[in-house]
């Protein structure tokens, strides 16, 4: 699978993680990772952080040992300044905010996570930058770095990230759910949804490391892009 290298130095190498592919090996090692891939090209490739493996977006490799623990180290004391974008189900009220909710491993679904008082704190501003009626596209910044962040607080405010199979309704966002009298076309035999895969990306990185800034920003990806200019077409021809 092809990912565009963003930053490429003596200490770290920075992807823009393509949707569909693993960051590292699962304990299966049923399918090859970012990480294996990297490791083809690199002599030596360290994990300082992940994404889920449906969510695009920039992800850093530490190249050494050292690199590797002063990464860690910025991550673990939110000394990076980390930004998601994405699509939500739902409008959000207010359009912008902080969610503000701790965060546990849930404990009858193996894998995932919940909001709970006894959880580990986290906190995640938002603000919607566009609203489609159903859907919303909403900017949002971690300032913890809590397994699956921003679905769930997604979740807790009820408008759960689209396309989200653990904290949504894993619903694929269809041209139908728009248009009021959309038809098939002759040659469709069902219809191609405009995005089956988790609706979110992580926009970019902001950090300091060995007295240099580094600002990493990760494009989005086709299938977003397309996805956006969809609904800001339909949003112009109807009411909502």
């Amino acid at each position: 699978m092809k990912f565009e290298i963003i930053e490429d130095n003596q200490w770290f190498v920075a992807i823009n993680k393509p949707a569909g592919l693993l960051s590292i090996p699962d304990r299966m090692q049923s399918e090859p990772s970012l990480k294996d891939l990297l490791k083809l090209r690199y002599e030596q490739i360290f994990t300082v952080h992940r994404l889920d493996k449906e969510t695009s977006g920039v992800i850093v490799f530490a190249k050494d040992e050292i690199s590797h623990k002063q990464l860690s180290l910025l991550f673990e004391g939110r000394e990076v300044r980390k930004h998601y974008v994405g699509l939500v189900n739902g409008s959000i009220v207010p359009p912008e905010g902080s969610i503000d909710a701790p965060i546990a491993e849930h404990p009858a679904k193996n894998g995932s996570m919940m909001v709970h008082a006894k959880g580990k704190p986290s906190l995640t501003d938002y603000a919607v930058e566009e609203s489609f009626g159903i859907y919303s596209w909403v900017k949002f910044q971690i300032h913890t770095g809590r397994t699956h962040q921003v679905r769930v607080h997604a979740k807790y405010l009820g408008t759960p990230i689209a396309c989200d199979a653990v904290y949504g309704d894993a619903k694929p966002v269809l041209i139908s759910s728009l248009k009021k009298n959309y038809n098939l076309s002759k040659k469709e035999e069902e219809e191609k949804p405009m995005l089956a895969r988790l609706g979110l990306h992580a926009a970019s990185l902001s950090f300091t490391l060995n007295e240099q800034t580094f600002n990493l920003e990760a494009e989005l990806p086709k299938d977003l892009k397309a996805l956006l200019q969809q609904l800001r077409k339909w949003k112009k021809g109807s009411r909502f």
